[in-house]
């Protein structure tokens, strides 16, 4: 990988990019953006706290390689090949030309979205210098973004990951199709949100209403009910959003006890989504986990090494909502992590409240990551009162703001 280039070499590779997305890049062709390429933090610099964050399942769109093709074609293509070869089919047409249901489906869904995440990270790297593990202190990702995440952090390599996500997502297609053969019934995912005061007591009803928490692949409680019968809250997202996953007519049962019992009326809206994640049925995809965390890498040169690295970044854990503490507690909970609860809420509140991250810089298509968090820590853009600023770089056009709100804050210091 080649050094950060200065502003003359920077402005040479881009000489090209005329054309579409491309002039959305302009800026940063010229002006301060060039001078600030993003400096290397030196053991010595004191600066905010930085997590990056990736974006989960539900993200994806028609088309949303386009603008990364156009604007950087000479970093995009080859990577977008590598993306194809490693799936073994065409990923990158399902992703440009859809339609959009063959794009949701999850088998498509989630490597082309771990992938359009990781392409953008990589032309961040090439085109701007940027390095993960010189600019943050903690990485994480919203249930598939937490793959995202870990290869950002080094703890597990780019090709081994996709694979992972992609045998991953035909375990859970396949769990939900065995479970609506076996025993009927429809099976999906339904966001409930309530007002924050209202949201534990409103956790608290769930769990005792279906019998069983998120005591995931080593629970017995979990194997008891028939999969008609199963549900969990598959997402705590924030303070006042919760997912449910599992059988419909199931949680709508479960929506109707928590408003005659809690004297509360939760808005409940179902989620396009094929499959419910997290949830007891998903329990035949740990075994899968497990199977592909205990082999060995598939990247040329690293043969016969363990297909996890360590250390790497801090990476927080879906499961535990705390960064995995050891190469065998991140097979553990990653394996677990299609099955249990995602703890996005606490992941976000832990580094935020305990950890003071001050600086959010989410990498990957759509803005439903940046939302919760900006919405949880208080932040949206720069923010000089605290030190730091919720970003995401979803799109060309929104590079030159990050770069910029990151140099602005490097050496602002938190005075909580």
């Amino acid at each position: 990988m080649t050094p950060l280039r200065g502003p003359c070499r920077v402005l040479a590779s881009n000489a090209s990019r005329r054309s579409g997305a491309g002039l959305a890049c302009a800026a940063l062709r010229q002006g301060p953006v060039l001078q600030l390429q993003l400096r290397h933090a030196s053991a010595g610099n004191t600066r905010p706290k930085t997590a990056v964050f990736f974006p989960g399942q539900g993200v994806q769109k028609v088309g949303m390689l386009t603008p990364w093709v156009e604007a950087f074609p000479a970093t995009a293509k080859p990577i977008i090949e590598e993306i194809d070869h490693i799936v073994g089919y065409k990923l990158s047409d399902v992703i440009q030309e859809g339609p959009g249901k063959v794009l949701n489906l999850t088998t498509n869904a989630q490597p082309a979205i771990m992938a359009t995440s990781l392409l953008i990270l990589r032309i961040l790297e090439k085109e701007f210098g940027f390095r993960t593990a010189e600019r943050a202190d903690f990485t994480l990702g919203h249930s598939l973004g937490e793959f995202a995440a870990l290869v950002s952090s080094g703890y597990i390599e780019f090709e081994d990951s996709l694979f992972m996500v992609q045998k991953r997502a035909e375990a859970m297609a396949a769990a939900t199709k065995r479970a609506e053969e076996e025993y009927g019934g429809e099976y999906g995912m339904v966001a409930v949100v309530s007002e924050p005061e209202y949201m534990q007591p409103l956790i608290d009803a769930i769990h005792e209403f279906v019998g069983y928490g998120s005591a995931g692949s080593e629970s017995k409680g979990v194997e008891d009910p028939s999969p008609i019968d199963q549900v969990l809250i598959a997402n705590i997202n924030s303070k006042n959003q919760i997912v449910l996953s599992g059988n419909i007519e199931r949680i709508k049962t479960l929506v109707a006890h928590v408003r005659q019992f809690l004297g509360h009326d939760p808005r409940a809206v179902r989620l396009k989504s094929d499959s419910p994640f997290h949830s007891p049925i998903m329990k035949p995809a740990v075994s899968v986990m497990r199977n592909i965390l205990a082999g060995t890498s598939r990247v040329k040169g690293r043969e016969g090494q363990d297909i996890v690295s360590w250390p790497g970044v801090p990476c927080i854990s879906n499961v535990a909502a705390r960064p995995f503490e050891s190469k065998a507690d991140l097979k553990d909970l990653l394996a677990r992590q299609c099955l249990e609860t995602v703890r996005w809420w606490d992941s976000i509140k832990y580094l935020d409240q305990e950890q003071k991250v001050r600086r959010w810089v989410g990498i990957g298509p759509g803005k439903v990551g940046r939302n919760l968090v900006g919405k949880e820590v208080g932040m949206r853009g720069k923010d000089t009162v605290k030190g730091g600023g919720v970003w995401a770089i979803t799109d060309p056009s929104e590079i030159e703001e990050v770069l910029k709100g990151l140099e602005e804050t490097e050496n602002l210091v938190d005075e909580e």
